[in-house]
């Protein structure tokens, strides 16, 4: 006996009986239905002379079970079974003997979030299913567990407990580059979007906000129960602060920012109230020429603040050189025009001194045609 089948003694020769077709149904090893000296009847299934094999059969003495059958069973029957084997995919219940059905893991929950079946059943456990699908021809048949609930999208009180405005607090399953999901109960998901997450932060992914499994509160702002979309926010759920900080770090005005990370082209800044801002990489130098570095604690002045597009530039550089606020394209605008007033000037100038004695003989013309008119 072995672990995929047992040889048969048929009196001189042996024949293998794989473990297949030794039963029906699913069996994890040989001994489950034979044992050793055993006498049984098989069948050849198959003779090959010169390789001198034999491959028989045990279960093809009986009837299939698919024959045997109740015929009433059809799609959306309610059926009862035993799991026999739990995959990755999914688990095989076993209505009667020989018999199974696939649950696939899709089908076990209304989440759009697929766990390990294990997380729903175990081998031996007796459950009951709906019939998904059946086909007697070719002994194929796949089940459902979750149709035995209502579906969460479809029931009455949704449209009332999703409402838009309404505050929710749910697990978050998946993050991607563009938000996270957030289960707010079996089958019902909703997508917090990136930029959505916070309304003073500029946050990349949402792994720099949030983990997996963690809790999350968030805010309805959409919701399309045809489609199964639910549109949330974290950062509604307060007011939004931009307003109120228009008046705190206005133009002007010196605020005390510690520099949280510098890049080839700009430093982010941490302003009072968690908001953050940027820094030109010539606006860091400091009074004695040094440059400021990641994580010291400076004066900055706003040059630009932004409600609309929530934006603050400022520069450390400004509190104490006046100099430095002013942007040289400006500078080299003004170098420029003064340029071009000068060279105008110039020629208007050597004109005039080339034609003086033109002008002359004109105006000496003119008096004469004066006299002879008087």
């Amino acid at each position: 006996m072995t672990n995929f089948g047992v040889f048969i003694d048929l009196g001189g020769l042996d024949g293998l009986l794989h473990i297949t077709d030794i039963s029906w149904r699913r069996i994890s090893r040989p001994e489950e239905v034979l044992s050793l000296d055993e006498k049984v009847n098989v069948v050849v299934l198959d003779f090959d002379d010169n390789k001198q094999r034999i491959s028989l059969g045990m279960k093809q003495l009986t009837s299939h079970p698919w024959d045997s059958l109740d015929k009433k069973i059809d799609v959306d029957s309610k059926v009862k079974g035993k799991i026999v084997n739990v995959a990755d995919y999914g688990a095989f219940l076993e209505i009667i003997q020989g018999v199974e059905g696939l649950i696939h893991v899709s089908e076990m929950s209304w989440s759009q979030h697929l766990r390990n079946p294990l997380d729903f059943m175990a081998v031996g456990d007796e459950i009951e299913a709906v019939v998904l699908s059946i086909n007697r021809e070719e002994k194929k048949m796949s089940c459902g567990i979750k149709q035995l609930t209502e579906d969460p999208w479809t029931k009455q009180d949704v449209l009332t407990k999703y409402a838009v405005g309404t505050e929710h607090k749910g697990t978050v399953r998946n993050l991607t580059n563009f938000g996270l999901f957030i289960e707010l109960e079996e089958g019902i998901d909703g997508l917090v979007h990136v930029s959505d997450l916070s309304w003073t932060k500029k946050i990349k992914h949402p792994s720099e906000f949030v983990k997996v499994g963690e809790e999350l509160e968030a805010k309805v702002m959409e919701l399309d129960v045809e489609n199964r979309r639910l549109a949330l926010s974290h950062k509604h759920l307060d007011e939004n602060p931009w307003e109120a900080f228009e008046t705190d770090f206005k133009k002007g005005s010196v605020q005390k920012c510690t520099i949280t990370s510098i890049t080839d082209k700009v430093a982010m800044v941490e302003l009072p109230y968690g908001l953050e801002g940027q820094v030109l990489l010539k606006n860091l130098k400091k009074k004695d020429g040094s440059e400021a570095l990641e994580g010291e604690t400076l004066d900055f002045k706003v040059l630009e603040f932004s409600r609309d597009d929530k934006r603050t530039v400022l520069s450390h550089s400004s509190v104490w050189n006046k100099e430095a606020e002013q942007p040289k394209a400006t500078k080299k605008r003004g170098r420029k025009k003064g340029n071009i007033v000068n060279k105008i000037n110039q020629k208007v100038e050597k004109s005039t001194l080339g034609d003086i004695d033109t002008l002359s003989d004109f105006k000496d013309k003119m008096k004469d045609a004066e006299k002879k008119s008087d």
